[in-house]
């Protein structure tokens, strides 16, 4: 599931090594912590949070195939 948050912010983003992921693993939820830098932390977001929403969306879909939860921190 890393790999495909790091496939989809890697293509929004002008500056694809400024990207970077945290990732913290529970028993049952994995938290993904999402860094881009601070001029292109709009593009990840979206207007009124649509992107950011997508993104969780597709991270939900693959997290439910492997019976876990995940939750993405935009920082």
């Amino acid at each position: 599931m890393k790999e495909l948050l790091d496939y989809i912010a890697r293509n929004l983003v002008d500056s694809p090594e400024s990207v970077q992921i945290k990732e913290r693993v529970g028993r049952f939820t994995v938290t993904y912590e999402l860094s881009v830098s601070p001029d292109e932390t709009g593009k990840v977001i979206g207007r009124s949070g649509r992107v950011a929403k997508a993104i969780r969306d597709m991270m939900g879909v693959a997290a439910a195939r492997q019976n876990k939860r995940v939750h993405i921190d935009i920082e």
